[in-house]
């Protein structure tokens, strides 16, 4: 009797080991993958700029409507972002209309959610529309962003108002 409960036991004990070690277990949240589909000929629908020149600095908003639109710096994407109507060819009224803001980590050249980046204000780096916003993908990284290159601010994506905007284009 002991042979077949030791037997059962161990039988029991491989099965269910086996049936645990097809399982990953991750704390991990799963990380969005996002992509810009630019080529030479995207251009910046705010400032007509085209895109792949500075990589660095490229944002995109897809709309519900399936339609993409590229732009060449966080401030021209925040311009559109706020006034969406003024470029009444892409059919959006507002915000509501977009599905995906995506810009490009300043520093790394990964492409993240523009609605979770952080902003540096104020820096000496400027972009192809002059001064702008410097998109970082953590706080952490836009604090050493600031100080290293003189920032004066950071802001998170809600944070960043068309006043500021109009400010950074010479339109107070």
């Amino acid at each position: 009797m002991k042979k077949i409960f030791t037997t059962l036991l161990l039988l029991s004990s491989i099965l269910f080991a086996t049936s645990d070690s097809n399982k990953t277990w991750s704390t991990k949240p799963l990380e969005k993958v996002y992509t810009l589909d630019y080529d030479r000929n995207s251009t910046c629908i705010v400032r007509n700029f085209k895109v792949y020149k500075e990589p660095k600095w490229v944002g995109k908003i897809e709309t519900r409507g399936g339609k993409t639109v590229y732009f060449s710096s966080p401030k021209s994407l925040f311009e559109f972002y706020h006034q969406p109507g003024k470029w009444f060819d892409v059919g959006v009224k507002s915000e509501r209309d977009f599905s995906k803001i995506v810009v490009t980590d300043y520093e790394t050249l990964k492409l993240i959610n523009a609605e979770t980046a952080f902003y540096v204000y104020g820096s000496k780096a400027t972009s192809p529309a002059g001064d702008d916003l410097v998109a970082l993908e953590t706080k952490e990284s836009a604090e050493a962003f600031s100080k290293k290159y003189n920032g004066k601010r950071i802001f998170a994506f809600d944070e960043v108002s068309d006043s500021l905007i109009r400010l950074l284009n010479g339109r107070i």
